[in-house]
């Protein structure tokens, strides 16, 4: 018997920054987002000698030992080892993990934290735990930012547990994910006038989370951030009102403020783009994650979306299909082949 898992990576439309410590904690935080149909998947088979072996597509990296190995944080896989030590499975006869995603890391659609997700909807099936969509975000967030210390924020997690269009709040003890009602006519047009565009950089965004918290801490993007608090609950309304020129707006206004919290967010290259986007016809756009690379959503009027996606093109980007996703960490048993 397999089991199998899939959670899907999500785009980011305002609010990234109030999501990361210690702001939440003090004012509260809240992003708006929603998951796409790219995933970050898992395959668990059970074995019965006693060994964990895992696979990575993504890094290229198999690694294997046994259920008696004090798992060592070093660099290779560690959250998988992590997760593995957190819910306890290596109690089991051994098994083997497979592991791969949609989306390059560093891509800044979330894909390290879907992964986690995955990983835990794999080993609690595994263990026939009776975990909610909550307890598995929570706990993919625990494993990854507080037991190996991987700075970044928090709506990740809930977006791949949840997944769908949501209005997540980050208040000081607890994490509330409102899902919005979206009629399909606003979906549509959304996901017609939206633009995704890969720049052809990744980055390591625990670099820029540092220097974003540790300007946080020295006073310097307080207003900022309650600036983008603010944003982010006039761009859902826009959205549940179906008024997405004005959104499109929005999504500039947002990146601008983004840009504000750490001068390592934006880049020339990622400047550029914008520019061009922008003098093509693109009404607004930003980065879907920390920064400094990746992914960049571009709401463009219709008439001008061609135009815009070939001048990226011609300056080396990559313009990426999707379709938003409304489903979250799905989790599934299946028969090997024969």
């Amino acid at each position: 018997m397999l089991i199998r898992a899939k959670a899907p990576l999500r785009v980011s439309f305002a609010g990234g920054g109030t999501d990361v410590p210690p702001f939440p904690e003090r004012e509260g935080g809240c992003v708006l987002c929603a998951t796409i149909d790219h995933y970050a998947y898992g395959t668990l088979r059970p074995r019965h000698d006693g060994q964990i072996v895992v696979e990575s597509l993504d890094y290229g990296l198999s690694v294997s030992y046994s259920v008696e190995d004090k798992l060592v944080y070093d660099g290779k896989l560690d959250l998988v080892k992590a997760a593995i030590v957190k819910l306890g499975v290596q109690d089991s006869g051994g098994f083997d993990l497979f592991l791969h995603s949609d989306a390059p890391p560093g891509s800044g659609l979330g894909a390290s934290s879907a992964m986690m997700v995955a990983l835990v909807g794999l080993l609690k099936e595994f263990k026939k735990l009776p975990l909610t969509d909550y307890e598995i975000a929570d706990m993919a967030y625990v494993i990854e930012r507080k037991e190996l210390a991987i700075q970044g924020g928090i709506q990740d997690q809930y977006a791949a547990a949840f997944g769908g269009f949501n209005y997540i709040e980050f208040l000081a003890d607890h994490v509330v994910v409102n899902p919005l009602r979206l009629s399909p006519d606003i979906v549509n047009e959304l996901q017609y006038n939206l633009l995704l565009c890969y720049t052809g950089q990744t980055r390591l965004s625990a670099h820029i989370i540092e220097d974003q918290v540790q300007r946080y801490e020295q006073g310097e993007t307080t207003g900022v951030l309650r600036n983008l608090k603010k944003l982010t609950v006039e761009m859902k309304d826009s959205l549940l009102r179906g008024r997405l020129d004005e959104f499109g707006t929005m999504l500039h206004q947002e990146w601008e403020y983004k840009k504000q919290m750490s001068a390592r967010i934006s880049t020339p290259h990622l400047d550029e783009l914008y520019e061009v986007a922008r003098k093509e016809g693109a009404l607004g756009g930003k980065i879907t994650g920390a920064g400094g690379g990746g992914y960049m959503l571009l709401y463009c009027p219709f008439e001008r979306k061609h135009t815009i996606a070939s001048r990226l093109k011609e300056l080396g980007c990559t313009i990426g299909d999707y379709a938003f996703e409304p489903s979250g960490l799905q989790v599934w048993r299946a028969s090997p082949s024969c």
